[in-house]
């Protein structure tokens, strides 16, 4: 029997052409590769695997080849190109980059609605899946209401390979949504938390006609969030007057940075073409309802009333400098002035429990935040706790930790100081009054983070027709991190 396998096992090796040894030279050359990217020697395997499938063929893959119907080998063809097709697609996506739809505004003027961007994901190092069966062309659903695109079970714990480099101030970040841990089936955004803050618990909950079955997801599934890293780990921030100060230095505002401005027409409405020419979207343009009782503050501040006492039309919109400066030049706008954000209108600040007198504008307190650090040991106190209590319940996987008595325990046992097992971010928009950022949610996790966007491969504008300007050509392949 040993020597009928061992006669076998040659002939099937000689009987490959100099073109399939190419090939699979190839391939193992690659897989060779990314095993050593990968740390794990186990993986060679797999290497047994590939060399069965391109030269001694045991396991009958291409069983369909010797069939003699011809229908089954037509068919099978297809489903052979497909799946080679989509185990090539799971490891570029999982481990080089994958393409990327801006959802929202939080960016505008830097990355527009409609940008399709190429992450990549070997800036930072890749993130090895966590939830490693999954369909590769969807996120976290399967279309047509089919489920989950992914299996919960196998499961691997956070490891990242090596990168070029880790997150500087200024990138732009793509990264898994922290609070995105449990959203509702039927209403994924926001996430639970939130709708929990607007709705309360019992509706939420109970209300499954609207809201659906409370939903966990994993570290990987969560949404994809866009935003720009302006605080790092182990810095301290701080917001005032809407300039961002990092350790007491002021951050490098970015040149598309946008906050609310208030402006007037000179005279009648204006039309959309010239919303168009000041390069305000559809979405952004908001009048702003004037009562009797506004308009002597509305005089004071500059703006026009005529001497019958009615107010030529008040806009407000997010515009950056150049806007602006764009406005103020204009014989159609009569004033222009920046919005001083009040009380918070758009969520709860991070944390609830010590934000109750800052805004968007003014932000941190007069300490400032301190971004937790890996390896920082943090003593802890009641603020410390209310601060990250959070973190390090969910993000630092310690569900049991609980503060009483005025100590935190964890597993049950009194710890005094607590060591962070992770570095953490401080995300924010360019569309800094507009922008549902770490100022709502908090910090971002190191083991959340997706890659960086490299290039802009295709943009839609939602707003117009295909025949006039649906797709912004000038933004073809353009630099997707100007900044940096």
């Amino acid at each position: 029997m040993s020597k009928d396998f061992s006669a076998d096992f040659k002939r099937r090796v000689k009987e490959n052409k100099p073109t399939r040894w190419v090939r699979f030279a190839v391939v193992m050359l690659v897989y060779l590769l990314w095993v050593a990217w990968m740390g794990n020697w186990w993986l060679l395997l797999g290497a047994v695997l590939l060399f069965d499938i391109y030269i001694t063929g045991y396991i009958p893959f291409t069983w369909w080849k010797r069939s003699k119907n011809k229908t089954v080998r037509s068919v099978m063809s297809w489903v052979d190109a497909i799946v080679y097709a989509l185990i090539l697609v799971y490891f570029l996506f999982a481990f080089v980059g994958q393409n990327y739809q801006i959802p929202s505004s939080s960016l505008e003027k830097t990355l527009y609605t409609g940008d399709y961007l190429f992450v990549n994901k070997t800036v930072y190092g890749p993130r090895v899946p966590m939830t490693p069966v999954y369909f590769p062309l969807v996120h976290n659903e399967l279309p047509f209401g089919l489920g989950k695109s992914y299996l919960e079970h196998p499961s691997v714990g956070y490891k990242r390979l090596k990168g070029q480099r880790s997150v500087e101030a200024g990138d732009i970040v793509v990264f898994n949504f922290p609070a995105g841990d449990t959203v509702m089936s039927k209403v994924p955004n926001p996430d639970y938390y939130t709708l929990i803050a607007l709705h309360g618990r019992d509706r939420v909950v109970n209300d499954k006609a609207t809201f659906g079955e409370v939903v966990y997801r994993p570290v990987d599934r969560r949404e994809n969030y866009v935003k720009r890293c302006v605080g790092l780990p182990g810095q301290r921030i701080k917001i005032v007057d809407g300039e961002i100060f990092i350790d007491g230095e002021k951050f490098l505002v970015p040149e598309n940075v946008q906050f609310n401005h208030f402006y007037q027409s000179a005279a009648g409405s204006l039309t959309d073409e010239d919303f168009e020419e000041f390069e305000i979207p559809v979405d952004d343009r908001y009048s702003v309802e004037i009562t009797p009782a506004d308009i002597p503050s509305l005089a004071e501040l500059g703006f026009k009333v005529n001497p019958d006492g009615s107010v030529p039309p008040v806009y407000v919109s997010p515009m950056t400098e150049a806007m602006v400066e764009k406005m103020v030049q204009s014989p159609r706008i009569a004033n222009v002035m920046k919005q001083i954000p009040g009380q918070e209108t758009m969520a709860r600040l991070f944390p609830e429990a010590l934000s109750a007198n800052w805004t968007r504008a003014n932000y941190g307190g007069a300490e400032g935040l301190w971004i937790p650090k890996k390896g920082t040991a943090l003593k802890m106190t009641e603020k410390a706790w209310d601060i990250y209590g959070r973190t390090i319940r969910v993000y630092e996987n310690n569900p049991d930790a609980e503060w009483r008595d005025g100590h935190l325990f964890i597993n049950g046992e009194q710890v005094d100081y607590y060591t962070f097992r992770q570095d953490y971010y401080f995300m924010m928009g360019d569309n800094r009054d507009n922008s549902l950022d770490s100022r709502y949610w908090g910090f971002v996790p190191e083991d959340h983070i997706v890659g960086t966007p490299w290039r802009v491969l295709i943009s839609f504008d939602k707003d117009k027709s295909l025949f006039d300007g649906k797709i912004r050509w000038n933004r073809i392949l353009r630099d997707a991190n100007p900044d940096k």
